[in-house]
């Protein structure tokens, strides 16, 4: 299993407007999708298009989201995640249990904000940093 391109980084924020504001005055990024709430993952999300990938901006809907506690840590926000395709999510789940590195939850993928199902490997397994794996849409995998 080899990942393929990044897809985009997840940005926490308490606000998603306000950020999204941001990115479009600061440096142009005025193709945004309108803010969605997934009860189901607990959070409100925009994603902002620039030409190689997309940000996602993350906003949390209550206390229960896995963004309010990075919140608490972090109250302006910042990068939370990153995000790359790959072909198989259940290929790309077990390759990472193989390679020794911890599937958060329950380890089944389950469907994220692009509609695809997703995995996210802990963050001590790769450097600090969160990364989530897609399957890539359109990709048929299991």
């Amino acid at each position: 299993m080899k990942i393929g391109r990044l897809n985009h980084v997840g940005v926490a924020t308490p606000d998603v407007k306000a950020a999204a504001k941001t990115y479009a005055e600061l440096y142009g990024a005025t193709d945004a999708t309108e803010a969605k709430d997934f009860p189901h993952l607990g959070v409100r999300v925009i994603f902002v298009s620039v030409p190689n990938m997309q940000i996602e901006l993350i906003e949390p809907l209550g206390e229960d989201s896995p963004i309010h506690k990075f919140l608490e840590k972090n109250p302006k926000g910042g990068q939370h995640h990153m995000c790359f395709e790959v072909s198989d999510i259940i290929v790309a789940r077990d390759a990472m249990r193989e390679r020794g590195a911890t599937v958060l939850g329950t380890g089944e993928p389950y469907i994220g904000a692009h509609g695809v199902p997703v995995i996210f490997v802990h963050p001590r397994d790769t450097g600090g940093v969160l990364i989530e794996l897609m399957q890539a849409p359109g990709m048929g995998g299991h």
